[in-house]
Formats: C-alpha cells, sequence, structure tokens
C-alpha cells in the first residue's frame, strides 16, 4: 500500500533543529517529502557524507549471521532531529548509525503521561518506509493504548536507498535487505535500552510483508522480542520469488537460480518460527494478498501456540479488527493485569490453526 503524509507540524519543528544542528541531516529529511510522493522510486540522491560516517568507516558486517557476533557494528553518537510534544503523544526523530553512508531516521513516538512505556517497533513492507510516522493519527493509534511505537526504514528501502546502482535494490539483495534489517533491529534496541523513558524488558514487533520475514528473524536473533504480529509476512524464497509480483518478469529468472536461493537459507522465516515457541505470536493472512501461497509453508513451521487469522480478503481483515489492527501487539506487551483488553478477544474471526 503506498504511504502519501504530508509534512506537517513536526517537520517545521524537525527542520529547525536540524538546521541548528546538523545541514547533512537537514539535506536528509528533506528526502521525506520526496519519498511521501515517490516512495517506489529510490532513485534519490545521498549527501555526499553523514556525521556518522568517521565512526563506521571500518566496521565490518556478516549477511550469512542473524546476530552481531561475527559483525563490527559499532553506533556513532546518536543525533537528535525534532521534539514535539501534545496531549496524546510525545514524537521525537533521532538519526542512529552504524554503517557507512547508510544512516538511519528513527522515529520514537510515545504516549503522553506514561514515564517508562512498553515498546513496539514497526516494519512496514518494502517499498514502504517510515514516513506514515509523520502523520499524526496513524501515531495516535499506536500509542492509545500506553504503548511506545518505534518505526525505521528496512535496508535498501525508501529513504536508505541510496549510493547503489539502480540494478541493485531490495529483492536483488534479499540476504542482505533482510540480514542487514535484522543487525539494525538489534543495535536499535540496544540504542533505546540506554533511554530512561522505555521499557525494555516489554518488547513487541509488528511486521508487514517483508518486514514480518525480517521480525521473525530479528525475535529469532534477539530475545528481548517478546511478542510478534506479522501480517503477510513473506518467506519460503523458492515459492515466493517464483510467484510475487514484486519482481518483473523479465529478471524472475535471476531469483530463482540455485545460488541465489542457497544464499537465502540463512534468512528464511520458515527455519527460524519453529524455535519461538516461547514467544507469543500472531500471525494474519488475506486470500487476495500478493502471493499467499506462502501462507501454507509458514503455517506448518508456526508454533502450535500461535494465533493465526485467514480472511476472505483485505476488507475482512479490516473489519475483524475493528479498525484496531495495531492494537493486539500492544495489549499483549503490557503488564498482565490488562494485557488482555475487550478490544483484544483471544479468539478473532477467520482464526484457525
Amino acid at each position: 500500500m503506498a504511504i502519501s503524509v504530508p509534512l506537517r507540524s513536526f517537520s517545521t519543528a524537525v527542520l529547525v533543529a536540524l538546521v541548528v544542528l546538523t545541514l547533512p541531516l537537514l539535506a536528509s529529511i528533506s528526502l521525506h517529502a520526496q519519498s511521501a510522493t515517490t516512495a517506489a522510486s529510490p532513485a534519490v540522491p545521498a549527501p555526499a557524507a553523514t556525521q556518522g560516517d568517521s565512526k563506521t568507516e571500518h566496521t565490518q558486517e556478516d549477511f550469512a549471521s542473524l546476530g552481531l557476533a561475527s559483525s563490527s557494528l559499532a553506533a556513532a553518537p546518536p543525533i537528535p532531529g525534532g521534539h514535539e510534544e501534545n496531549k496524546d503523544f510525545v514524537r521525537d526523530l533521532v538519526r542512529v548509525q552504524w554503517r557507512m553512508g547508510d544512516p538511519i531516521d528513527l522515529y520514537i513516538v510515545r504516549p503522553a503521561n506514561v514515564k517508562k512505556s512498553p515498546v513496539v517497533l514497526y516494519i512496514l513492507s518494502f517499498p514502504n518506509g517510515s514516513e506514515k510516522f509523520l502523520n499524526a493519527d496513524f501515531c495516535r493509534k499506536l500509542t492509545q493504548n500506553g504503548v511506545a511505537a518505534v518505526g525505521f526504514s528496512s535496508a535498501l528501502t525508501a529513504d536508505r536507498y541510496v549510493r547503489r546502482p539502480m540494478k541493485q535494490w531490495f529483492v536483488s539483495e534479499l540476504q542482505e535487505s533482510m540480514a542487514a534489517t535484522t543487525h539494525d533491529v538489534q543495535m536499535i534496541l540496544d540504542y533505546l535500552q540506554t533511554r530512561d523513558d522505555l521499557d525494555l524488558s516489554r518488547v513487541g514487533i509488528f511486521g508487514q510483508g517483508s518486514g514480518g520475514a525480517i521480525a521473525i528473524l530479528a525475535a529469532q536473533a534477539d530475545p528481548r522480542i517478546k511478542v510478534l504480529d506479522l501480517l503477510e509476512p513473506w518467506g519460503d524464497w523458492p515459492d515466493f520469488l517464483a510467484k510475487t509480483a514484486v519482481i518483473a518478469e523479465e529478471e524472475r529468472a535471476n531469483y530463482l537460480k540455485p545460488d541465489f536461493l542457497k544464499n537465502l537459507e540463512v534468512v528464511e522465516p520458515a527455519r527460524y518460527l519453529p524455535q519461538l515457541r516461547d514467544r507469543t505470536i500472531r500471525i494474519q493472512f488475506a486470500a487476495d494478498a500478493p502471493a499467499p501461497h506462502v501462507a501454507d509453508t509458514l503455517l506448518k513451521a508456526t508454533p502450535a501456540s500461535a494465533e493465526i487469522h485467514h480472511y476472505a480478503s483485505t476488507a475482512e481483515l479490516r473489519a475483524a479488527t475493528g479498525g484496531k489492527l495495531f492494537q493486539w501487539v500492544g495489549d499483549h506487551i503490557k503488564p498482565e493485569s490488562v494485557a488482555q483488553s475487550p478490544s483484544s478477544p483471544s479468539v478473532e474471526k477467520g482464526s484457525s490453526h
């Protein structure tokens, strides 16, 4: 689903802060205005350098491992980019970086009047980035049940698609896209743990499409993630790449070669789902979603304790969630006394396993 969100009051605060702090950061934030109307067009020039490059220029990264032990990612000092407070939520923009030329704009939205909030990370599906976090109504929805929402763009997506030839994109570099973003989740949690306004003992993740696949990989790599809410997650790479509409037909054969598929084994979500028996998991599928065949493979790998919901259409899914698609994950990371709210029943229409 394409995202088109105008820059409003928060962007004004961001621009003022950025002028004071750093011109490179100002240049990057301006990309958000472009990505709001050209989210599927990655040809956006990057700034020549970022403040974090000197700290990250000698880092090495292992895309054959989900964890960080075999990589040498080192975080540069975070750069504040904007701050807004209103009666419903507090919204911060922070730039973090641990790779040369790949700064990440991190949106941290906390409910007002909550001193230390549980945290949900949101990873939307390629080609969507994090610009939806500029929408006040969206932020209000994510924080209305007392949890904080953290959003960022996946690797090689939206504002992070820079310094690459056009032939290299999210799917052509799928192992990197998946593994790098899995590493990002762990580094972001490390940063969030340094803050005194968030409760990192209660962490959930919402992943849509490619973000759902990344959520599974990240939960396997990082036990801090306790709850997973997955909407039509990608996976079962040979079938997915053979059928998905994300790939142009004239390029499809390139992604079905044995060597390409072999490299994807380490980032196959179905490989790790059986190992997540100690997590709370919900997976939702709509029959009219792209590549619905993925559901069968993931179903076989999903722990028996997970909630699985099938819907005949995306419209039926929206109706069943009653406009509260994001509330389930927040409710399930809150203390047990409030974890089950009247609006988040344990059994929903269309559920099966």
